[in-house]
């Protein structure tokens, strides 16, 4: 019998750590199948176990337990009781959210991102619409580019930049470059408006923006969003280096690198399906 998430009990003891606690893994699967239930019906024990692959009686037992602890909430009696997922989830969420920071999430995979790119890597944030950047990782060997902390980059010219105002709703975005403007960094800025939007598009099509030489001569940076568990924008990373004649097929690579990059930091903050990929926009 398949459970929730698609595997086989077989197939997920293979992948157990060592430390394995049986009945608290069963506990987590109920939780899962609880959250894939649809709004305001709950599901019958019987259901539960049938999902999890576990006897109706086990189920109850864990059922009742994480109901004691408010993780689980029932309705009904009998053979018409249902169960859904408790509010004291909602509490652990809040709770969760409160200890995770942006920096510390970001900084293995920023770690992992430089190593594979053999790049700069950094983590911003948007304010007082500017990227500002809160931490990066510098390489111990190479060419040294002069990143510092706390940098604010222009909006439309950075890849952290325009990967930020991509992931913003175009009206937003558009009012945020009415108020800074498009000053010009190098021959290669983008200065017009409607070519900086249409631009834009493209960067949510591709979940990557490149700043070719458009704020520093002979730098180039590639940027990507980094969403959080409510699929909101909670920054940007990107890896930053010198053109030095890179083929085009380098700069995608590359893109797609820092893409899956940003798309794991948004895993690690709770994002989850197309919440974590670096396309599209909220609106």
């Amino acid at each position: 019998m398949r459970n929730n998430v698609g595997e086989t009990l077989g197939e997920e003891a293979s992948h157990q750590p060592k430390y394995w606690v049986k009945t608290v893994g069963r506990a987590a699967e109920i939780l899962q199948v609880l959250a894939s239930g649809a709004p305001g019906q709950g599901m019958s024990v019987t259901e539960i176990g049938q999902r999890c692959g576990i006897s109706k009686s086990a189920a109850f037992g864990i059922l009742q337990t994480l109901r004691h602890y408010g993780l689980v909430a029932d309705d009904g009696e009998g053979m018409n009781r249902r169960y859904r997922l408790g509010m004291g989830l909602a509490r652990l969420g809040e709770r969760a959210q409160e200890q995770v920071s942006l920096r510390d999430v970001a900084r293995p995979v920023l770690r992992e991102l430089s190593a594979r790119s053999g790049l700069a890597s950094r983590v911003a944030v948007l304010e007082s619409g500017h990227a500002v950047v809160i931490d990066q990782v510098d390489l111990d060997a190479g060419p040294r580019l002069d990143l510092r902390m706390g940098t604010r980059e222009l909006p439309h010219c950075s890849g952290l930049g325009k990967a930020l105002l991509a992931a913003m709703p175009e009206g937003e975005a558009r009012a945020l470059i009415a108020g800074a403007g498009l000053p010009r960094r190098t021959t290669r800025t983008i200065t017009d408006v409607e070519t900086l939007f249409a631009h834009l598009r493209d960067v949510r099509t591709a979940g990557y923006a490149l700043d070719d030489e458009e704020d520093a001569d002979g730098i180039f940076c590639i940027g990507s969003v980094v969403r959080d568990h409510a699929g909101r924008t909670a920054g940007a990373i990107s890896v930053t280096g010198l053109k030095l004649d890179l083929p085009g097929w380098r700069f995608q690579e590359l893109g797609r690198q820092v893409r899956d990059a940003a798309g794991d930091i948004s895993r690690a903050l709770g994002a989850a399906g197309e919440a974590a990929e670096a396309t599209g926009v909220l609106t």
